[in-house]
């Protein structure tokens, strides 16, 4: 009966997970697709404890055991929630990273701790010692991966990607090596499979590090996204070794929709996903190319913030480019106060956004969004980009490689093909940044030399704030 009450409660977790996910698609169901997440996994946890609970109780150990789980679970509950309650939206994009090595090393875990719940080949069988290697492997990837990409963004490491000669050959031997070891782990009787077991998880653990330190900091938007595709196959790996179907589904749904997010994002790049993992992109550190050389002894026009202030007064159409900077400065308040002024003068004030733009997949939406920004004029890159030759009046605020020129029309240039909003089409375009330093990726970007561009220099936030002034005095 408990079983059968279980089965149920999975299927409607399932379900509700499902629902999560369709209400994710869209930034006004997005707040359901949250709660329908919730409820599902408050389900799944309350329906696991029922069963783990009344196992406990007809073998004896409820009492402590089960008061041991009680306590493991309150402690990561207010773990969990300090830290919710703690991170800043800027710092959104490493918390989620080493989220990503909690799965991962839950499931190498589970994996060796299932190997070791009962001897050998003969209690497990040839396809469930595959599934706790494949998980093993998958999760030890996953661990070390993410340790990596949270290291790159947290700044604890360089964003340059780390080439080390021959790496492919390195990696290449890696898996064969790991391919190897599955054949003597399978074939060892007893539990003489754990040392070749162990072993693939040190090697595993070695190319995590490798593939993801060989990534640049201007693809981590993607690798973010792959961690949490690999994440997920290693929870439903988990889900496998554990004979639990509902973490198997969830682990595919994350694991399918971080893949297809991931192509995407490459799309939106103009690159292969094997050109992101294997590239090491940026790892020259170059300046942009025969533009950005051209252009770079010509003057830099600067602005004050009163005269951007009247440039926005008297425009009637203005687009803001956010990037990364706005996050790092926390300025997308002022920057929604200041969208609110100019829509009350008459201004048409729209936001574009760019698939890659931040450091996690939706980075910006999520910030202008916390900002009460009204989803009604933030749009994409594809339905925006034609509307920048009408425009009077670009904001780019800390944004750079989204908006390089080069793009399109340096053949020499890293970022070369990568689709980019438009901006420099606009009659002005006006650029807040600190200062004349490259983007995240390491390019130089010309725009900010162009006769149309104007550099407003300074912390975006008081940048903006001063700008707000201008427009509520003028």
């Amino acid at each position: 009966m408990t079983e059968a009450v279980r089965s149920v409660a999975y299927l409607v977790a399932a379900l509700l997970f499902i629902g999560s996910l369709r209400g994710l698609s869209t930034q006004e169901t997005a707040r359901r697709g949250n709660l329908m997440g919730i409820v599902g996994m408050a389900l799944a946890i309350v329906a696991t404890l029922v069963v783990v609970l009344m196992r406990l109780s007809e073998s004896g150990a409820v009492a402590g055991r089960g008061a041991l789980l009680g306590v493991v679970i309150a402690l990561g509950a207010v773990i969990g929630a300090a830290l919710a309650a703690r991170v800043a939206m800027t710092a959104m994009p490493e918390l989620v990273a080493i989220l990503h090595s909690f799965v991962g090393a839950a499931a190498v875990l589970v994996g060796v701790a299932t190997y070791l719940d009962a001897g050998g080949e003969a209690s497990h069988g040839v396809v469930h010692l595959l599934e706790i290697y494949i998980g093993v492997l998958v999760g030890a990837v996953t661990f070390s991966g993410s340790v990596v990409a949270f290291a790159k963004l947290r700044g604890m490491v360089g964003s340059k990607p780390l080439l080390l000669p021959g790496r492919h050959l390195l990696n290449g031997g890696i898996v064969l090596a790991c391919v190897t070891l599955a054949i003597v782990f399978i074939r060892a009787p007893g539990h003489e499979g754990l040392s070749p077991l162990l072993v693939q998880t040190g090697l595993a653990l070695a190319l995590g590090v490798l593939l993801v330190a060989a990534i640049g900091g201007g693809d981590m938007p993607v690798v973010v996204s792959l961690l949490n595709s690999y994440s997920g196959w290693a929870a439903s790996a988990a889900g496998f070794m554990l004979e639990n179907d509902l973490l198997i589904v969830t682990g595919a749904l994350v694991g399918s929709s971080g893949a297809i997010l991931s192509a995407i994002m490459c799309r939106a790049m103009n690159r292969s996903i094997w050109n992101v993992v294997f590239g090491g992109f940026g790892a020259e550190a170059p300046k942009g190319g025969k533009a950005a050389a051209s252009q770079a002894d010509l003057p830099v026009h600067e602005a004050s913030a009163e005269q951007v202030a009247q440039l926005l007064l008297a425009a009637r159409s203005v687009i803001v480019v956010p990037g990364y900077g706005m996050a790092v400065a926390q300025a997308q308040h002022p920057v929604q106060e200041l969208s609110s002024a100019l829509r009350a003068r008459g201004t048409n004030v729209r936001f574009a956004i760019h698939p890659v733009a931040g450091r996690l997949p939706g980075h910006m939406n999520v910030l202008l969004a916390e900002a009460n920004v009204s989803y009604e004029i933030v749009e994409e890159m594809d339905e925006i980009n034609g509307d920048f030759p009408t425009t009077d009046v670009v904001l780019v605020i800390g944004a750079n490689d989204i908006v390089n020129p080069s793009a399109l029309d340096d053949a020499e240039s890293p970022i070369y093909g990568m689709p980019v909003l438009e901006v420099w089409k606009a009659s002005r375009v006006v650029m807040l940044k600190r200062g004349m330093a490259a983007g995240y990726a390491g390019v130089e970007n010309p725009l900010c030399w162009r006769p149309n561009t104007l550099m407003l220099f300074g912390d975006a936030k008081k940048s903006v704030q001063a700008l707000l002034d201008g427009v509520r005095e003028g």
